[in-house]
């Protein structure tokens, strides 16, 4: 019935549509498209790519070269340079600043001309060497097995077990890191090193000793120290919380913690007598290693070393040196400073 409909009312509106309009056209301000055959003779007949060959004498005419040597006056400074736009407005903006890696951008900044001798060696061998035995190939559709809970529930067998909390895992309370497997985007690296000097003959007799810690840790470090006074009272050494500045520290990070590595690698730590290495239990769980250099070991740094008279011999402080990995476990962290260098002895805790 609809489709009877239908064609009744096309059959009515066709002869009207092809009909020709009798009436004038008078004068409209709107435009509409027309539906006879004269009106298309307004038209181009070509397209823009069938238009006439431009003459010989135009192109030899030309000479943008000599154009410009004729010129007497110079053209604006943006003409010859190229500037990034010095705001971002956004993706659809016409004008867009060119990426950071390009020189013609105001982000730009040049180098490194010179990688340091650790980070090198990272980039080059001790990266793809860590992929290499950490990577964990998962084919297309595997599925990992299902894991077990990390807290074991109680069995019931007792009155007492209803309501309890979760037990840990067995041999221990303590809950092991999750670790993330490792991919080309999360090698471990190294992320900052920090030089901590506890002083304490400041506190017990005078200001000499915070000075001549702060000159050595700055020197073999190249960063600039921050210092600490105490929060805690010791009594035996005469210590008043924030009284007395005690401590001196100093963060490295890029090129100058590369350096300071190097060095404590392979100048400071082999001179180190009946020294069989970084302790296997030194850690903080999360990538974090710390070794500790008594003052005898501090002098060898070859700043101090070549200025020896310049340190009173009784003032160089030691140091507790904390190495920041990008790793999430220590057994990642060993690794990393195991391939950089830093040997590792007694039992190895995770």
């Amino acid at each position: 019935m609809a489709a009877s409909e239908s064609s009744r009312y096309l059959a009515r509106s066709l002869p009207r549509a092809l009909a020709q309009n009798a009436r004038p056209l008078g004068f409209c301000w709107r435009r509409n498209a027309s539906n006879r055959a004269a009106d298309l003779g307004d038209l181009e007949s070509d397209g823009s790519l069938a238009t006439a060959p431009v003459s010989e004498e135009t192109v030899k005419s030309y000479d943008p070269i000599a154009n410009s040597k004729g010129r007497k006056k110079q053209l604006p400074r943006s003409r010859y340079q190229f500037r990034s736009p010095k705001y971002n407005r956004g993706p659809l903006h016409p004008h867009q600043p060119p990426p950071e890696s390009d020189p013609s951008s105001r982000l730009y900044v040049p180098g490194p001309f010179m990688l340091p001798r650790t980070e090198q060696t990272w980039q080059s061998t001790v990266a793809s060497d860590i992929l290499t035995l950490c990577y964990v190939h998962n084919p297309p559709g595997f599925k990992p097995p299902p894991k077990a809970p990390r807290l074991r529930s109680w069995d019931d067998s007792s009155p007492y077990h209803k309501n309890r909390q979760l037990r840990g895992p067995r041999g221990g309370d303590v809950l092991r890191l999750l670790r993330k497997p490792i991919t080309f985007n999360n090698i471990p690296k190294l992320d900052r090193i920090t030089i901590h000097s506890y002083v304490k003959g400041a506190a017990q007799e005078h200001s000499g000793w915070i000075h001549v810690a702060g000159m050595a840790v700055q020197a073999i470090s190249n960063a600039r120290v921050s210092t600490f006074k105490s929060r805690t009272s010791v009594a035996t050494w005469g210590i008043a919380p924030g009284r007395d500045t005690v401590a001196v520290k100093a963060e490295l990070r890029g090129e100058d913690m590369h350096h300071f590595f190097g060095k404590l690698v392979d100048v400071v730590l082999p001179k180190v007598k009946d020294w069989e290495g970084v302790k296997g239990t030194s850690g903080d769980s999360s990538g974090n290693i710390t070794l500790g250099l008594e003052p005898a070991h501090v002098a060898l740094f070859p700043e101090i070393e070549v200025n020896y008279d310049m340190y009173p011999p009784r003032m160089i402080p030691g140091a507790h040196i904390t190495i920041h990995t990008t790793a999430d476990t220590d057994k990642d962290a060993r690794l990393l400073l195991s391939a950089m260098g830093v040997p590792f002895h007694g039992k190895l805790v995770d």
